[in-house]
């Protein structure tokens, strides 16, 4: 199924829970809507269910307006933050649920695709099971299979994982991402873990206020942000106001030179690799903590060591640098005293906004 939102808005009295959403997610994808709480992620999903209608604009399934069609008739599945199971039935009770009032996919009868399901999510043998003697992880997993019981054309996840422990949370969301790929569902995910949504999607929408901030693949909403939001949201971040000292057409360059700009924070000078002068004259920059390197890289600056964080494969550090704390990822650095970091040039990304 393609899920398109054209100018959406949703507005309870005179508070406004989304202004002027547009996305489109492809057939298959894993789309994850990611933000703080109060963004207008859960709106979003619930709009998409039909737990709620939009104020203005259209949410269309395969090009056709859904407004007004009960969640029942939407061809899909939601998982909820607290899971919903039923108390009184069974595992298989639970997952075959759906089953009541839908044919099961595939032409296989209702136990048949109930044990496929259970064997999908690893629970076979725990039909019997009542839902209180399982796990979180396991009451978690009795949820994704009974909402891909009927087969839905629209899997929708909310926060499904975040009442578990950091290490179960990791291993189900590749779980999660594993069995989605396997059946091809197009699905929804929302979640207010930056590293999750990462980890598990095809692609990731940032919400801000009830507003898109940016969309695009993990990878390249990461390395390109392009608001300081996302910037700072997204994975830890530096991020310095600059004042444009140069350009490259401000300053003669030889040919095969990179192109780039010299900018000015406080009293220090950086080379940056992107090029255009701002129409005030200053922008926005940002340098992920892995980029520094200890006395390496074209642009360098010394602070004193405030804290440090040992995690394993590298040390988080913090520094007092002209009146401000800079955090790099480093390798065996000192615990104390003053240290000189760099960066290259390419590894400063220029923000919008």
């Amino acid at each position: 199924m393609r899920v398109t939102l054209e100018s959406v808005a949703k507005r309870y009295g005179a508070t406004t829970a989304l202004e002027d959403v547009s996305l489109a997610i492809e057939d298959g994808e894993f789309f994850t809507l990611v933000g703080p709480s109060g963004c207008g992620k859960t709106t979003t999903l619930r709009l998409l269910a039909g737990f709620e209608e939009p104020t203005d604009g259209a949410v269309r399934f395969d090009g056709t307006d859904v407004a007004g069609r009960p969640p029942e008739d939407r061809d899909i599945g939601i998982v909820f933050q607290n899971y919903a199971l039923f108390p009184h039935m069974s595992v298989a009770e639970n997952v075959g649920y759906g089953l009541r009032f839908a044919d099961p996919p595939g032409g296989v009868s209702s136990e048949e695709r109930i044990t496929e399901l259970l064997e999908l999510v690893g629970l076979e043998g725990f039909e019997d099971r009542d839902p209180t003697e399982l796990s979180g992880g396991q009451q978690q997993r009795v949820a994704l299979a009974r909402a891909l019981a009927p087969g839905p054309a629209l899997l929708l996840l909310d926060e499904p994982m975040s009442a578990l422990d950091a290490r179960l949370r990791e291993r189900l969301r590749r779980d999660v991402r594993e069995i989605q790929g396997e059946l091809g569902v197009t699905t929804v995910y929302v979640t207010h873990d930056q590293a999750e949504a990462m980890a598990v999607s095809d692609r990731v929408a940032v919400m801000h206020d009830g507003r898109l901030e940016q969309i695009g693949e993990p990878r390249d909403l990461y390395r390109r942000p392009s608001t300081r939001f996302v910037a700072e949201f997204l994975g830890e971040n530096n991020v310095f106001d600059a004042e444009v000292v140069t350009t490259s057409r401000g300053n003669e360059r030889t040919a095969g030179e990179t192109e780039g700009s010299t900018v000015r924070v406080g009293d220090a000078s950086f080379e940056l690799s992107q090029v255009e002068m701002p129409p005030n004259g200053r922008l926005t920059f940002c340098v992920r903590p892995a980029a520094f390197e200890i006395e390496e890289g074209e642009n360098r600056l010394t602070g004193e060591v405030v804290d440090s964080e040992f995690l394993g494969e590298t040390t988080r550090v913090w520094l007092d640098w002209a009146g401000r704390r800079v955090v790099a990822a480093l390798d065996d650095p000192p615990e104390s005293g003053s240290l000189t970091v760099g960066f290259d040039p390419t590894d400063a990304w220029v923000l919008d906004g």
